[in-house]
């Protein structure tokens, strides 16, 4: 994986961005399947589900079509799926017997397609001990269940930010804002000059809930990154942090301050992808990935990964690195051979490397000592090189009514519908159901 050493833009296609997508460093084994799925000999085929949260080629379907012409007897349908819908589609889908043989999950409970729940339900096939050898050892609670491997986990993601430095310039916001007030500062800027400093999606969920998990960085985890355990040993609540509580009234300030663009409540993932590369709006919370794909489709824009500023100045920058995605093989999966034939060719180190520079990703270990300079990810480097970040928090909640609790509670934030008491009150409730 080697974008870390170099500007990468110019070698990365029109891909997607989507709210849960990382490098695929996967692996698998053959089992039994179809005739039509035979590893050895004839034609192949899987299906293959994934995220897509725009019109934009997904790294899903780049690197399946790379796979095809290096294996001109597969054929891998490809199923994308939108980001918005995707849980309850995937969830129907494996109830139902018909999902497709491959599919996009996430590490860990706290989603609807997190591969643990899913695994208990029994829709999911194991894996073999190639993908078991390549989990992290502090990650394994969220791919391994009861000794078997259910996921095969991405690679390194980072949550925060992505920043238009071009756009940024054009709105008099030349630097990052540091703090709170810099921030604010920024926002009437961006609005003098006919942009938002913020896009949010504000009628996606994942997006709204996306966006405050990004501020609780700061606000609750740079202070306590162990909150989550304390919060599953019932030692602290949701209603009762004053972190979780600031970031959410975060949220209602960035509103009144003008950092959002108009008509924020009713828009979908396209107002981001269209914001940041047309440059009417600086910054939006979606995953680092998307930064080089955003400059490579809208030529001539520097685009770069950033933390939400700290509430002070002087606090500590903090953010979220960890590997929340997944590939799983449905239990119903037809062609499962042919699938895990597909897994096992991306789990060797330069196929692993074609996925990674099309996605922009960062590597599963190693980070600390990484050269980020001169890379979209310069900015978070310290972050990275000190160990300031902590897992993203919702794949270690209890399940995954706590996010849609937050993200549909802040969709009522933005309304006015909601206030920050309801949600959190709401979060605690979903916990322990």
């Amino acid at each position: 994986m080697s974008q870390h050493r170099r500007t990468r833009a110019s070698r990365i296609g029109l891909i997607a961005a989507p709210l849960a997508v990382g490098a695929l460093v996967l692996a698998g084994c053959s089992g039994t399947s179809s005739d039509n799925s035979s590893t050895s000999g004839g034609p192949q085929q899987f299906s293959f589900t994934y995220v897509t949260s725009n019109n934009i080629e997904s790294p899903f379907e780049a690197i399946a079509k790379v796979y095809m012409q290096e294996h001109p007897e597969v054929k891998i349908t490809l199923n994308a799926q939108p980001n918005d819908q995707y849980d309850q589609t995937l969830r129907t889908q494996l109830q139902a017997g018909n999902a497709a043989d491959l599919v996009e999950t996430a590490a860990g409970t706290g989603q609807g397609r997190s591969l643990i729940p899913l695994a208990k339900a029994g829709f999911l096939e194991p894996l073999n001990d190639t993908v078991t050898k390549i989990v992290p050892s502090n990650d394994k609670s969220q791919f391994v269940l009861n000794g078997k491997t259910y996921g095969s986990p991405t690679d390194l993601t980072f949550i925060g930010l992505i920043e238009n430095q071009t756009a940024g310039a054009a709105a008099g916001a030349s630097t990052f804002p540091a703090d709170w007030d810099s921030l604010k500062a920024a926002c009437t800027s961006a609005k003098s000059a006919g942009k938002s400093f913020l896009v949010v999606s504000g009628a996606a969920a994942p997006n709204t809930g996306l966006m405050a998990m990004a501020i609780a960085a700061t606000r609750v985890y740079a202070e306590d990154p162990k909150w989550d355990k304390e919060r599953a040993a019932n030692k602290v609540t949701f209603a009762g942090s004053d972190g979780w509580k600031a970031s959410l009234k975060a949220i209602t300030d960035l509103k009144d301050a003008g950092c959002f663009q108009s008509g924020v409540e009713g828009a979908g993932f396209d107002a981001i992808t269209n914001g940041l590369a047309q440059g009417t709006s600086v910054a939006a919370f979606v995953p680092a990935p998307a930064a080089s794909q955003l400059a490579s489709a809208a030529k001539g824009q520097k685009f770069v990964v950033q933390a939400f500023p700290p509430a002070n100045s002087g606090d500590k920058a903090f953010g979220y690195a960890s590997n929340n995605y997944a590939l799983s093989i449905s239990k119903g999966a037809k062609n499962k051979a042919a699938a895990q034939a597909f897994l096992d060719w991306l789990a060797q180190p330069e196929n692993a490397k074609k996925f990674a520079d099309l996605d922009g990703g960062l590597p599963v270990s190693g980070v600390a000592d990484l050269d980020l300079s001169g890379t979209v990810y310069e900015p978070v480097a310290d972050i990275l090189k000190n160990g300031d970040y902590t897992g993203l928090p919702n794949n270690n909640w209890s399940n995954a009514a706590v996010y849609d609790a937050l993200a549909s509670g802040v969709q009522g934030l933005l309304t006015g519908q909601k206030t920050a008491g309801d949600i959190l009150k709401a979060m605690d409730a979903a916990w322990d159901q």
